[in-house]
């Protein structure tokens, strides 16, 4: 397969700017998510590399061929790319076969070794070949939309938010499938998705977009625990911030004396604690439980410090619960990156919200 380099891009939508100097690398043969939240540009982006809008500016290549540069684009059908929208778009009025094999020059089309071979990948029997759309679940007819967007063997897969109206028993299994599928094939490929526990767990690396542009990507594990400010901090995963002062790369905040991950210059911060972090015991700072999410695996206990202090969102196993309006004690395990404040008062201590589901 082929890497994909974007250097430069630029796209405006009459005088609004939509994407403002996009540099983004996707090494061949790796998964890539573009996370970011709704009119962030990640869609429009995908539409650039895809072919379907040209840029403003800049270059995007796939591998050593400048795919746009210059004001001059290569057409979207020369590209070879596969592409998954988000409904999977099969055409209803042809089986699976004929979805999968579509894009095939006539002649292949005939092939049911390569529709066996496809169907074997994306992990469906064989037996659902003459089956019409309409006869399969939405985690089936996703993955023969990636299948028929295989077929043709593509230089790059891009995958526009592919999961997003799946039901959450659908979800998990199907977006596994199709990374193995991917993986598999040895395809390049990019998802766009808003998910971050999907970027997380899907990708080999994360490039996180706000307001038109990418502000950090790293590996998923290297951009948890170590946003490269607040902002991405709150967006990638749950997140306590909390006011701190730091002096000899030791935080104190209302959660008491936390080791400041390195570099940590002393002076008025904010430190990133995550919810896992927070441990109930008999020591440690006091608070009073206001709430309790049970998940069955864990829960989130939301707390207010005493006396008088902030609220935090621990995340603790699903058994031995407090139950709300109890004392307890809580201590930080591990250490936390900080973000350092340089003007005006510290931030407001925030905590952020957990989902009600998992």
């Amino acid at each position: 397969m082929t890497a994909l380099t974007v250097r430069g891009v630029t796209k405006s939508f009459g005088s609004v700017p939509v994407l403002e100097g996009i540099d983004l690398d996707v090494p061949a043969e790796s998964f890539t998510a573009v996370l970011g939240p709704s009119g962030c540009g990640k869609t429009t982006l995908l539409r650039l590399i895809a072919g379907f809008d040209d840029p403003d500016g800049g270059t995007i290549s796939f591998g050593g061929e400048t795919v746009y540069g210059d004001g001059r684009a290569v057409p979207a059908q020369r590209r070879r790319v596969g592409y998954v929208p988000q409904e999977g778009a099969l055409f209803p009025h042809l089986d699976v076969a004929a979805n999968i094999t579509f894009g095939l020059p006539r002649r292949a089309r005939a092939s049911r070794d390569r529709v066996a071979e496809l169907l074997e990948l994306v992990g469906l029997d064989a037996a659902v070949a003459g089956r019409h759309p309409h006869q399969l679940s939405g985690g089936q007819q996703q993955r023969v939309a990636l299948a028929r967007a295989l077929a043709p063997r593509p230089s790059i897969v891009l995958l526009d938010e592919p999961f997003s109206s799946l039901d959450a028993g659908l979800r998990e299994g199907t977006r596994r499938a199709v990374a193995q599928a991917l993986r598999a094939a040895r395809a390049t490929a990019v998802l766009v998705t808003h998910d971050q526990g999907e970027a997380l767990s899907l990708a080999d690396q994360v490039a996180v977009m706000r307001a038109g542009r990418l502000v950090q990507l790293d590996a998923p594990a290297t951009l948890y625990r170590s946003p490269r400010d607040a902002a991405v901090a709150r967006f990638v995963g749950e997140a306590v911030l909390l006011p701190a002062t730091i002096s000899g790369g030791v935080a104190s905040c209302a959660l008491g004396d936390v080791a400041a991950r390195e570099p940590a210059p002393d002076g008025p911060a904010e430190i990133l604690v995550r919810p896992e972090q927070i441990l109930l015991g008999a020591t440690g700072v006091r608070a009073r439980v206001t709430d309790v999410s049970y998940f069955g695996h864990d829960a989130a206990v939301r707390l207010d410090l005493l006396p008088g202090g902030p609220a935090v969102t621990a995340r603790v196993h699903g058994h031995d619960l407090p139950a709300p309006g109890t004392e307890v004690r809580l201590t930080v395990t591990g250490d936390a990156p900080s973000f350092p404040v340089t003007t005006g008062a510290v931030p407001v201590t925030t905590s952020a919200e957990v989902p009600a589901a998992r």
